[in-house]
């Protein structure tokens, strides 16, 4: 059985004040809308685990009831942070979930494709996150002013999410972050703490994450041409 655990709890406050970035409609309908779908959808997805806000669980039911979402999926709360959140979806999980998959609400483009192939990898190894090669050259900068040095982007990679684990492993690693006290905002970077390997599985598509308002217009293009 494998389960989706879709953090939806943040506000986004790079969007600006007072604005949800999840509920803004692209495409037809809310960000967070196009999301659940991409998951409802999945065949290799069994239950849909939605963690939110306090307060905003019949803002999120309305959703499910106006696009027809039918799929098992129950709502959290979430934490004051993503790590807290994580840790939330992971405790609702259903008894007998062998793989789980978390994904950003705040990535509506995901393909199944790729759903697929982060779950796959991680059955194999324990723990797989999407990814894809850096193209720009790349800097660092020690004081944000000037280079510091130049780096090697042949050796580089972003990776997005979703990030999919065996649940024993996941949760062992969000465990031992908790336990040193660290505040992670990447949930592979807690399998890096107990040595657990990660496989990148290079996605084959766009698959961006609303963080800008001139995000909003690319997203849109994405959404309409499928």
């Amino acid at each position: 059985m494998n389960s989706a655990i879709i953090v939806a709890a943040g506000r986004g406050t790079r969007m600006g004040p007072d604005l949800d970035k999840l509920f803004l409609e692209v495409a037809g309908r809310p960000v967070i809308a196009h999301t659940w779908q991409r998951f409802e959808t999945a065949g290799c997805i069994d239950e849909i685990i939605l963690v939110v806000r306090e307060g905003m669980q019949p803002a999120f039911a309305e959703l499910a009831e106006k696009y027809h979402f039918s799929k098992a999926f129950r709502f959290v709360a979430g934490g004051a942070e993503r790590q807290d959140s994580v840790s939330s979806g992971l405790q609702a999980l259903a008894s007998g979930v062998e793989l789980v998959a978390i994904h950003d609400g705040a990535r509506p483009c995901v393909s199944h494709e790729l759903i697929t192939a982060t779950l796959e990898a991680a059955r194999e190894t324990g723990a797989a996150v999407a990814a894809q090669r850096v193209t720009d050259t790349i800097k660092e900068s020690g004081d944000g002013l000037s280079i510091t040095r130049h780096l090697d982007r042949s050796r580089l990679w972003a990776v997005q999410t979703p990030q999919s684990f065996r649940v024993e492993v996941i949760r062992r690693a969000v465990a031992t972050a908790k336990e040193n006290g660290l505040s992670l905002t990447d949930d592979t970077a807690a399998c890096e703490l107990i040595g657990q390997p990660v496989r990148l599985v290079a996605g084959t598509a766009p698959n961006p994450k609303v963080t800008l308002p001139a995000d909003l217009p690319f997203i849109e293009l994405l959404l309409r041409g499928r």
